[in-house]
């Protein structure tokens, strides 16, 4: 009978004594079960001990977590936490600092657990651990431990950051400016003001006046490790500390927790700061790249000033770069995750560009239009012409660089997203690839009406599918480690992506002989092109039209081709019934085809106690495939050989089964028991009547699948050799293919049309005449 439920029977450790074994029953209360555990003992005092796991995290059980014990689980008697906790903070106020020291390793290891640490909260413990770290008397160690326990008991979330005094702040933030501070130090300092940041509004504002990118930005360059006999490793079996605060990290841990703290920074700053104190900091400038006259030049002199303060940051997307991305260390999940996050909130810098509409009555934004009409054909006409006549012209010119509304291009650009984003990579296309700019125009202009690619209309919808692809405007996944090291190469990234978008998106135009009727099928196209491009994580921007040269239209219709007769994406029930339909005729065309291959025969090598005595022996099937016929050689044959030199034979009927590997007789001999690995995979033997066998060790693998599957075939058994997997897998790709050619972008429905409904009557005429 199995145990009732709601019993769990453990073990429960206790110093200096020896274990015992009991059923816990779940529905008694935790007191009562802890006081029998104290009897068995002799220990008194019942309600001063708690139920610890003695293994991983060793948590205190409590009334609300009992019920996750398992069968087999070893628990530890310990003392209850409110005693753990008194007793840890009396030893931490102590005088002693050897005792002061081993109560903050265990109160750094106790920390991660709730139910303590409510308890050492509510002896108002963490006021003493800030007090000892705004002493500024502790280092090393002592210091590391402290810091530790303190960030655990904060991340529980009982009480508020808000609390912590402006002295802590600086004492933390001075860790981190110090430029020789201890590693297990400056590790746990930026995880502390990074909680700071993430987690109060209000200490944001004192972070930022203390830390600065700039100061951060230091901790990237430097090459640390913690000491090797530090008590803290990881690797150490006195390790109590959490994984991603232990001190034995290399350090790349240092680099993460610094680029933790500089998106943190950023994430919290307030919209105004967000694009002044802290634009940008991989330098993705959200305003037109390139401006066009003093006007928008004055405007942005305005902002100099403000700028002044992140000139720190001019060099974090090349030290990002040099130092982590390509730097001798492979980028851990942590790191990833942390550089996807900068990722995006880089991009989420064009999302006010990306969600402003154009004014058409702005003279300076209008000013752009015009000159992307200038640039590409290469000045005014003659300025004495008139009104009625530079209109029609600017119309005819409109109209060739592709926007919709020829009269008035401005009315494009109202369109949130993308906004004023299109018309700024529009202009940087042609004042930095001005050659580029100026072909694609021009390229188009010379072609048919109905095949010409509006550059203007494909810029705008282009920008759009970039902004949905990066997901910019969206806050970063938890979890996710999507960067994209090619981003971090170039101060201008997302100008530069849009660039070689815009040549793709006319490369596949004319690939695919579009049409203005085509449109939205090149962009379903281009947009495949750039996520499948994009999911190869290119290192760089020339990688990446690399792998795009790669991706042509026709390669992109054979890599749907492929997928869409995959089996793992080929689940729909007409296309699985259709393939359960095929496969018992392409099994029966493997069956006939092993048939045949035994009737040719095939030369089997025979081994002898010496390499002396090996000889060679031919076997075939009988053309009606009843008898095997089989014989010895002095050489391998060089053509068929007849069935006149098989002096040996065995009727199909006699066979009782084929056994293969080290079930085979003659692997079981002493003499071959020393036979290496390959031998055995190769071995098989017939056995028949009355008790005798006919041992095989085929030349190769493919032989050996040939005959264990022709055998088997033979015997009305299944054909399980990779060969025939391998095979069936392949005929019937192809006859599906064969099958389904007529119905190419043609969607499969997913259940067959309903039956009419029968007729009223069957009384059906024809008329003749």
């Amino acid at each position: 009978m199995p145990p009732p439920a709601d019993i769990v029977k453990v073990a429960i450790e206790w110093p200096g004594a020896n274990a015992q074994l009991i059923e816990i029953d779940q529905k008694k209360p935790l007191s009562s079960i802890i006081r029998e555990v104290c009897d068995g003992w002799s220990l008194s005092g019942s309600d001063q001990f708690a139920l610890r796991y003695a293994d991983g995290p060793q948590l205190y059980i409590t009334e609300q977590s009992r019920g996750e014990i398992k069968n087999g689980t070893i628990l530890r008697l310990a003392i209850s936490p409110t005693r753990a906790a008194r007793q840890l903070l009396e030893r931490i106020q102590s005088h002693g600092m050897d005792a002061r020291l081993e109560a903050l390793k265990e109160l750094a290891k106790l920390s991660a657990d709730a139910t303590f640490a409510t308890e050492f909260i509510n002896m108002d413990g963490i006021a003493v651990l800030a007090r000892l770290v705004e002493s500024g008397t502790h280092f090393g160690e002592m210091l590391a431990f402290t810091l530790t326990a303190f960030l655990e008991l904060m991340d529980h979330g009982i009480v508020s950051w808000d609390l912590i005094s402006l002295s802590f702040i600086k004492q933390i933030a001075g860790y981190v400016n110090q430029p020789m501070v201890d590693v297990s130090i400056l590790q746990r300092s930026l995880a502390i003001l990074e909680s700071m940041v993430l987690n109060s509004h209000s200490l944001y504002h004192r972070v930022a006046q203390e830390i600065t990118v700039g100061q951060l930005i230091a901790h990237l360059q430097v090459n640390r490790t913690a000491p090797e006999n530090n008590v803290a490793s990881c690797s150490s079996s006195s390790c109590h500390l959490p994984v991603l605060l232990c001190t034995c990290r290399s350090n790349q841990e240092i680099q993460t927790y610094a680029i933790a703290l500089i998106n943190a920074l950023f994430l919290k700053a307030p919209e105004d700061r967000r694009q002044e104190e802290h634009s940008n900091p991989l330098d993705l400038q959200l305003t037109p790249v390139l401006q066009l006259d003093r006007r928008i030049e004055h405007v942005r002199g305005q902002r100099s000033e403000e700028m002044a303060s992140t000139l720190a940051q001019k060099h974090l997307r090349s030290i990002i770069l040099n130092h982590i991305i390509r730097g001798n260390r492979p980028i851990k999940a942590e790191m990833a995750h942390q550089l996807y996050v900068l990722q995006v909130l880089t991009f989420n810098l064009l999302e006010e560009r990306m969600m402003t509409k154009m004014d058409p009555s702005d003279q300076a934004q209008r000013d752009v239009i015009f000159e992307l009409r200038r640039i590409a054909f290469d000045g005014d006409n003659d300025p004495n012409s008139s009104t009625e006549k530079r209109k029609a012209m600017y119309t005819k010119d409109y109209k060739m660089l592709g926007f919709t509304n020829h009269i008035n291009p401005a009315m494009d650009f109202t369109q949130t997203p993308p906004g004023m984003l299109a018309l700024d990579n529009m202009l940087y296309l042609a004042k930095v690839h001005q050659d580029t700019y100026i072909r694609i125009v021009l390229e188009n202009s010379s072609r048919e009406d109905k095949h010409e690619c509006p550059f203007g209309r494909c810029a705008i919808e282009l920008t759009k599918m970039l902004c949905e692809i990066l997901q910019v405007g969206e806050l970063p996944n938890e979890g996710c480690n999507d960067y994209h090291p090619m981003f971090f190469t170039h101060d201008r990234a997302w100008e530069e992506f849009f660039c070689v978008c815009i040549q793709l998106f006319n490369k596949t135009w004319k690939e695919m002989r579009a049409t203005s009727e085509d449109f939205n099928k090149v962009m379903q196209v281009v947009r495949e092109q750039i996520t499948r491009a994009l999911a190869m994580k290119p290192t760089s921007l020339d990688q990446l039209k690399s792998k795009l040269r790669g991706l042509s239209y026709s390669e992109i219709l054979r890599l749907r081709q492929s997928e869409r007769m995959s089996q793992d994406d080929f689940q729909s029930p007409p296309i699985i019934e259709l393939r359960e339909r095929i496969q018992p005729e392409i099994l029966e065309l493997i069956k006939q085809q092993r048939l045949n291959r035994l009737c040719e025969g095939s030369c089997f090598r025979k081994i002898g106690n010496r390499r002396r005595q090996e000889k060679f022996w031919f076997c075939r099937l009988s053309l009606n495939h009843k008898v095997l016929h089989y014989g010895d050689l002095e050489e391998p044959p060089q053509g068929e050989v007849p069935f006149e030199l098989l002096t040996d034979k065995i009727p199909v009927a006699d066979i009782k089964s084929v056994v293969t590997g080290k079930d085979c007789p003659h692997m079981k001999e002493k003499s071959t028991l020393k036979q290496n690995k390959e031998v055995v995979e190769l071995a098989f033997s017939i056995l028949y009547d009355p008790d005798e066998a006919l041992n095989f060790i085929a030349p190769n693998k493919y032989e050996y699948c040939i005959w264990t599957d022709g055998l088997c075939a033979l015997l009305g058994r299944e054909m399980s050799s990779d060969l025939t997997r391998s095979d069936l897998d392949t005929l019937i790709s192809m006859e599906m293919k064969l099958r389904l050619l007529d119905l190419e972008n043609i969607t499969i429905p997913e259940a067959p049309p309903p039956v009419p409904k029968e007729p009223s009557t069957y009384n059906f005429t024809y008329h003749y005449g």
